[in-house]
């Protein structure tokens, strides 16, 4: 049953995927991970900014706030996750400054180049997480930053767990060629890492 329960956090569908995204949307360290998360980008008003695996919206609204002249662009490949994350940012979508499409990263690709791309605990739900990010880097702007943030959500989950978790994330974006690679902390039970990589 618990691998039922996982396995909808990866790809929300039916009616359990409704309560994986509920609480995505409301637990609290959840708001308070993908607020951070989008804190370390430095968007700026004019970037136009992607998040994959962007569930019910809570990061695209924080970074519709701040790239105001811009363009925030969300992709998930589950089709509850888009129609969530797209009600929760419905004027910003009327406006054109949000789109939330169906799909993998490769789905943004005819979009043009993005300043600055997002993603929150999903990288470890990628089947070919190095090949992912190449694609993402070829995506991106110069001076581009990708941020990949990862808090472990498995039972005993521990901080140690968190550390292994953005080492790997990090390996990961030198394989595919990311540099200036840095890594952020945030003291949640467990904590939460931001591995950012310019492009």
């Amino acid at each position: 049953m618990r691998e039922t329960v996982v396995q909808q956090f990866k790809q929300p569908s039916g009616v359990l995927g409704r309560l994986a995204g509920f609480i995505m949307a409301h637990r609290a360290s959840n708001r308070l991970r993908n607020a951070w998360a989008v804190s370390q980008l430095q968007v700026e008003p004019h970037h136009r900014v992607l998040e994959i695996g962007c569930g019910p919206g809570i990061a695209l609204e924080h970074l519709a706030a701040l790239a105001t002249k811009g363009r925030v662009v969300g992709v998930d490949h589950s089709s509850l996750m888009v129609e969530a994350a797209s009600t929760r940012n419905a004027e910003a979508v009327a406006t054109g400054r949000v789109t939330v499409i169906h799909g993998t990263a490769d789905a943004a690709a005819e979009l043009g180049e993005f300043d600055r791309v997002l993603a929150v605990n999903v990288a470890q739900f990628w089947d070919a997480p190095v090949e992912t990010l190449r694609t993402l880097h070829r995506m991106m702007a110069p001076n581009g930053i990708l941020g990949i943030a990862f808090q472990p959500r498995n039972k005993g989950a521990t901080d140690e767990d968190a550390r292994r978790g953005a080492e790997q994330n990090r390996s990961y974006l030198i394989e595919a060629g990311f540099r200036d690679l840095k890594i952020e902390t945030l003291m949640l039970e467990p904590m939460a890492t931001c591995v950012l990589g310019g492009a």
